[in-house]
């Protein structure tokens, strides 16, 4: 049975190493260790008959604003929807602290608009530019897509997990 919730310090370890598994393919980008504990409660975790196989972290920009980060997913449950339940869980999340918008910087725009997101500048998220982007050494040549959801528009995405577990 899949599950997704949150994180806690004992994910860590796992956490990081799965960021750093896609990091290192090209797909994200590489977080620390140190930061992946600074927002643990941040994280959501996706567990399969309690064994982890994803997560993703809602990061809070300020009064209206939230996104999406380090959403990764072990690549033998890829196309299943736990990667679609992270998201939901971190939208939930979002509507509960009252937040108007979510965001991410993605490899995979297209993953995101199926989840309700639209392309989107990414100038329309200044703090995240001034505050985070500039410092990453890729800024000059980021190839990350901005998309973005408001939480104020209602839509039905509901995506249940892939029935045919264990595959074969």
């Amino acid at each position: 049975m899949l599950t997704v919730e949150p994180a806690r310090p004992a994910d860590a370890e796992a956490i990081h190493d799965l960021v750093t598994y896609w990091a290192d393919k090209g797909d994200m980008l590489h977080r620390p260790l140190s930061e992946v504990f600074d927002a643990i409660r941040d994280f959501k975790v996706a567990r399969l008959d309690g064994q982890f196989i994803g997560c993703g972290s809602l990061h809070i920009m300020g009064a209206d604003l939230a996104e999406v980060r380090s959403l990764a997913v072990r690549d033998n449950v890829q196309l299943r929807g736990v990667g679609a339940s992270i998201v939901a869980a971190c939208i939930e999340d979002a509507r509960a602290y009252g937040i108007d918008r979510v965001f991410a910087l993605t490899y995979r725009p297209g993953f995101f608009e199926k989840q309700g997101f639209r392309l989107a500048n990414v100038m329309e998220f200044p703090q995240k530019v001034w505050n985070e982007c500039v410092r990453c050494p890729l800024f000059a040549n980021c190839k990350e897509v901005a998309v973005v959801r408001d939480l104020s528009e209602s839509v039905d995405l509901t995506v249940p997990f892939a029935q045919s577990w264990p595959p074969g």
